[in-house]
Parts: C-alpha cells; structure tokens; sequence
C-alpha cells in the first residue's frame, strides 16, 4: 500500500486546464533544456495577450454584451455587426515613457484587440446601443422578430 500526503482542498481546486497544461510544457523546456522548442513559437508577448473579458445575456427582447475595456476611450473602440457576428475591435496604448525609473517588473499589457461574437439570435442592427461608463462597454442589440413558418393550405380540383 502506497502512502500519500493528506491534502484536504485538493478537491476544491479551480480547474485550470490550459494553464496547467503551459506550466507543465515550461517545466519540460526547463527539465530537457531546449531553449528553442517546439512549445516556445507557441508563446505570444504579452501586449497581443490581452483580451477583454466579455459576457453576453438576453433581457426581454434584447441581448446585452458587456466587455471590460479599463483605461480605453470611446474614440478607441470600434463595433460592427455582420449578419450574426459582432466584432469589437480597440486597442490600449502604452503611456508615456519614463526614464527615471528602473523597472523590475511590469505586468500591464498593451495591445490591440479584436472580439467576434455570435449572436444567438438575429438582431436589428439599426437598433443597437453602446455605452462606456467606468471602463465598462454595454452593447445592447435588439432582436429581429423571429420568421414563424406558415401553413400554405393546399386545394384540390
């Protein structure tokens, strides 16, 4: 019988697939040394890492899309919707450079985004409203009513 240690919250752990799947391909690289593996290409800086979480609902006859998008102006933001996709599509900018100080670590990311949708539903897309208030986007988009099929009645001679 194999002994093992006790580990109370095991079971409780968030379940982070890919993560664990990055740290143990890291640890690989660093076990076998290879400093140009094949896992290193699929590494991107972090500027193009950043993607603004978003979460999509329906409420009454409208679907509401909220994005957290800190720090980025509405001038900066750019929406579209084609046929059942929409597109958000903006970018941060790094702030001014500062030479006096020495960094020994930064982990804001800088970049441009792109974030495609599919809409579960058809919309009208000359009803659609957005609005940046906190560093928070709201796109609310009306529904198009849905087509419901007709009976066609068929008459015999």
């Amino acid at each position: 019988m194999v002994m093992g240690r006790w580990r109370p919250l095991w079971g409780l752990r968030t379940c982070r697939p890919f993560r664990d799947l990055e740290e143990m391909e890291r640890r690989f690289d660093e076990l076998l040394g290879w400093p140009a593996s094949p896992g290193a290409w699929r590494r991107v800086p972090a500027e193009v890492e950043w993607m603004p979480p978003i979460e999509m609902f329906e409420k009454d006859d409208k679907l509401v899309v909220k994005a957290e998008l800190p720090g980025i102006n509405k001038d900066e933001i750019d929406i579209s919707v084609v046929g059942e996709t929409m597109t958000i599509k903006g970018g941060r900018k790094t702030e001014t450079e500062i030479k006096q100080e020495s960094y020994y670590c930064c982990k804001r990311s800088y970049g441009s985004f792109v974030r495609s949708i599919t809409l579960p539903s058809a919309v009208h897309t000359n009803k659609i409203e957005a609005n940046l208030e906190n560093g928070i986007l709201e796109v609310t988009l009306s529904k198009a009513a849905e087509v419901k099929p007709k009976k066609v009645e068929i008459s015999a001679k």
